[in-house]
């Protein structure tokens, strides 16, 4: 079966096809499909409901799509939506690193380090038939990045639980554990039930 996630993030994209194998994930860019939906949203499953919808109407087929980023409880759960444009302010967009470090610089050493990455994501089959759901990973921030791995966030995101930052761990240990691997699993199970 062929799923349409609507992404143009390959590392998104790269995420899901470990959570539906046997199947194919395509993106847009795979037929060159000219997509960038305006997220207009107040919240994850609003942009993630916008950006299924859109993809649905050049598909034609069922789509799954995913908003998602990381809440900081310091900063009034900032940068939530705005995760993948935090610091962009009319400039240059910052590369992940920038970010990162931007985002530290901001919590500069204030004690309460909780963080979380939530991850809205929907299965649409047409414009008002669709399976929503949200999930989230919790840890802490660090004060300096660690690991190579993953995209993003994951450098300075550490999992007390697990010892490490999710940029530490293997591909199939964050698909275990993180936000977007609990949503796809659900969503995945929602569709063999179709």
């Amino acid at each position: 079966m062929t799923i349409w996630f609507a992404t143009g993030n390959p590392h998104k994209r790269a995420e899901l096809a470990a959570l539906f194998p046997g199947h194919t994930v395509k993106i847009p860019a795979d037929e060159n499909f000219p997509f960038e939906p305006d997220e207009t949203g107040a919240a994850f499953a609003e942009n993630a409901l916008i950006k299924a919808r859109e993809l649905r109407r050049l598909v034609s087929a069922p789509v799954i799509a995913d908003d998602s980023g990381l809440c900081v409880d310091a900063l009034d759960g900032r940068p939530g939506i705005y995760s993948a444009r935090y610091g962009f302010g009319g400039g240059e967009k910052l590369n992940a690193p920038e970010r990162n470090a931007l985002l530290l610089q901001e919590l500069g050493d204030n004690p309460c380090r909780q963080a979380r990455f939530v991850c809205a994501m929907v299965l649409l089959f047409s414009e008002d038939r669709f399976y929503l759901v949200q999930e989230t990973l919790e840890g802490e921030l660090i004060r300096e990045a660690r690991g190579q791995g993953g995209f993003g966030y994951d450098p300075i995101l550490y999992l007390p639980q697990l010892g490490c930052t999710v940029a530490e761990l293997s591909e199939e240990e964050k698909n275990r554990v993180s936000h977007r691997g609990k949503a796809g699993r659900a969503i995945a199970k929602l569709l063999t039930e179709q």
